[in-house]
C-alpha cells in the first residue's frame, strides 16, 4: 500500500492526485504532530490567559469586536460552523472532495491552524474511509477562504449535515455511525480553524490543472493528425525556427508533432508542391498550444504552493504569539485558475479552426464534411457546429472572475477574490476543450481513412488504432453524440495519450 506523509511542506500535484485512489494511504509526519500539539498549546494558553484573539475569544468578521465570555467559546466554534454552512447548487464530485481534504489535512499539518491533533484525525478518517461531505459548489467568494463550502464539510465532521458513504447520501450523523467515526465536539478556535482557507479553490484548481496538462499533450496529438490529412508541410517544425524564439511551450509542442508525424509518408508525398505556406491553426500549433503550456506549467506551480501553504487567520505559532493577517485571501489562486481558463479556451480555439479546415472542402480538398454520398448524408457537419458552440461558450468563461470584487460582512470584506468562482468556471473550459478535442479526433481519423495506400507518423498511426478500436468509420450517417463521449472518454482515461507514447516515447 502506498503511504502519502503530510508534512504541510512538500505535497506535489502528483502526490495529491494519486491519493485520489483509495487504497493510498496518508499520515502525518512526526514533526508536523508536534507542530500541531505546539500550536494547540498556544490557543489553550491565550484562552487560560483570557486574552483577546480574533476568532477564538471574539466574533467572527463584522463581529470580531465582540468578546466571548470563555464558558461560550466552544459554542461560538459550533456556531460559526453551521451558520456559515449558506452554500447552494449541485454537491462537488467526490474526487474533489477528497482533494479538498486532502489539502486541509496538509495546510492543517503545516501547525499554525491552532486545531488539535485529534480533530485532524477525524478528518484524515473521513478521508481514510471515504466519507464525502455534501460541499455544495457554489458560496465562496474566495477571501476569508472558502467559507461556506468548508463549513458544510465541517459539519460532516461535528456530526451534523450531510454525506456520502458507500455510495448513498444520508445525514452527517448516519454517515459517521455506519464508518465508526466519533464526531468531533469542537474546542476553542477549532471551528474557525476548519472554514478558514483556501482548499476548495485550491483542490479544483489542483484537479483541472492534471488533466489540462494531459490534455494539452493530446492537443498535439490532434494537431498532428489534422496537419497529415491536410496535407500541411512540416517545415514550420523544423528546431531552428523555434530555438530563435525560445519559450519553452513552444519548442515543447513543435518537438511533440515532430515525433507524432515521424516517419509520415503522407507528408513526404506532397513535399514538392506548390503551396508555400499552411494556415494560422497548422502552422502556428506550436506557438498557440506552447503558450498555454507555458501558462499550464505557472499554474502548476501556484497551486504546489497554494497547497503547501498556511492559509487560516488567525495564525498561532508555537512560541506564543498569534497573529490575525490576509493569507485566506484566495487572489494568487484567482489569478492563476482564470489564467488557466484563458489557456485552455485557446487550445480549444485553435482545435475548432482545424476541425472546420477538415470538414469544408473548399480548404481541405476532402469529401464534403468527411461523408460520401453528401446530401443524403450530412458527415460531421453538426460535430463541427457543436466545437463552435462550446468554443464561444469558452470565450464567456474566460472573462477573468478575478477582476470582480463585491463588499462582505458590512464592508469589513471589502475586496474579495473571486478564486472559488475561477476554479469553476476553468473546470467547466476544460470539459468544454475536450469535447471539442474529441472532435478533432473523429474528424481527423475519419479523414486519415481516405489515405488507404499512405502510411502517417508512427504516433499519429498509434492514436488512430486506439480511435478506430472503439468508433467504427462514419460510412452513413448515425448519431454521433455516443462517438463524441466515447473519444472523451479516451482523453480522459489517457488511453490515446498512452499509446501515442509507447509508439514515440514521452511526449513534453
Amino acid at each position: 500500500m502506498k503511504t502519502i506523509v503530510l508534512d504541510g511542506e512538500t505535497l506535489t500535484l502528483e502526490k495529491a492526485i494519486s491519493a485520489l485512489d483509495p487504497s493510498v494511504a496518508v499520515k502525518i509526519s512526526p514533526q508536523a504532530r508536534k507542530n500541531i500539539r505546539d500550536a494547540r498549546s498556544t490557543v489553550e494558553t491565550a484562552v487560560r490567559e483570557k486574552k483577546v484573539v480574533y476568532g477564538i475569544t471574539t466574533g467572527f468578521g463584522a463581529f470580531s469586536n465582540v468578546v466571548i465570555s470563555r464558558s461560550r467559546c466552544k459554542e461560538l466554534q459550533k456556531n460559526v460552523v453551521m451558520s456559515h454552512a449558506a452554500g447552494v447548487g449541485e454537491p462537488l464530485p467526490d474526487e474533489i472532495v477528497r482533494l479538498v481534504m486532502l489539502l486541509m489535512a496538509n495546510g492543517k499539518a503545516k501547525g499554525y491552524s491552532g486545531l488539535r491533533l485529534s480533530t485532524l484525525q477525524v478528518l484524515l478518517s473521513l478521508f481514510e474511509k471515504e466519507v464525502y461531505p455534501y460541499v455544495p459548489e457554489k458560496g465562496s467568494v474566495g477571501a476569508s477562504g472558502d467559507l461556506a463550502p468548508l463549513a458544510h464539510l465541517a459539519l460532516t465532521l461535528i456530526g451534523k449535515g450531510k454525506a456520502r458513504y458507500r455510495g448513498r447520501w444520508m445525514s452527517g450523523a448516519r454517515a459517521l455511525r455506519l464508518a465508526r467515526i466519533q464526531p468531533v465536539t469542537l474546542a476553542e478556535g477549532e471551528g474557525l480553524a476548519l472554514i478558514n482557507g483556501t482548499h476548495v479553490m485550491t483542490a479544483i484548481g489542483a484537479w483541472t490543472v492534471h488533466r489540462a496538462l494531459r490534455l494539452a499533450k493530446t492537443c498535439d496529438i490532434a494537431a498532428s493528425m489534422s496537419l497529415e490529412v491536410l496535407l500541411g508541410t512540416n517545415t514550420q517544425l523544423h528546431k531552428r525556427i523555434h530555438r530563435v524564439r525560445p519559450h519553452q511551450g513552444q519548442s515543447e509542442s513543435a518537438a511533440n508533432i515532430r515525433l507524432v508525424t515521424d516517419g509520415s509518408e503522407i507528408i513526404s508525398s506532397h513535399k514538392d508542391c506548390d503551396r508555400v505556406q499552411d494556415a494560422y491553426s497548422l502552422r502556428c500549433s506550436p506557438q498557440v498550444h506552447g503558450a498555454s503550456k507555458d501558462a499550464l506549467r505557472f499554474v502548476k506551480q501556484t497551486i504546489e504552493t497554494e497547497m503547501n501553504s498556511a492559509t487560516e487567520n488567525p495564525l498561532v505559532f508555537p512560541d506564543g504569539q498569534i497573529f490575525s493577517g490576509g493569507n485566506f485571501h484566495g487572489q494568487p489562486v484567482a489569478l492563476a485558475m482564470d489564467y488557466l481558463a484563458i489557456a485552455l479556451a485557446e487550445l480549444a480555439n485553435i482545435s475548432e479552426r482545424r476541425t472546420e479546415r477538415m470538414v469544408n472542402p473548399n480548404l481541405s480538398g476532402l469529401p464534403s464534411f468527411l461523408i460520401e454520398g453528401g446530401g443524403v448524408n450530412s458527415g460531421f457537419m453538426i460535430a463541427q457546429y457543436t466545437a463552435a458552440a462550446l468554443v464561444s461558450e469558452n470565450k464567456v468563461l474566460a472573462h477573468p472572475a478575478s477582476v470582480d470584487s463585491i463588499p462582505t460582512s458590512a464592508n469589513k470584506e471589502d475586496h474579495v477574490s473571486m478564486g472559488t468562482i475561477a476554479a469553476r468556471k476553468a473546470r467547466e473550459v476544460l470539459g468544454n476543450a475536450k469535447y471539442v478535442l474529441a472532435i478533432e479526433l473523429l474528424c481527423g481519423a475519419q479523414a486519415l481513412d481516405l489515405f488507404t495506400n499512405l502510411k502517417p507518423g508512427k504516433g499519429t498511426m498509434a492514436a488512430y488504432k486506439v480511435l478506430r478500436q472503439h468508433v467504427s468509420h462514419l460510412e452513413r450517417d448515425r448519431e454521433l453524440a455516443p462517438d463524441i463521449e466515447t473519444v472523451a472518454g479516451l482523453i480522459d482515461s489517457g488511453a490515446i495519450l498512452d499509446a501515442v507514447e509507447r509508439a514515440t516515447g514521452p511526449l513534453h
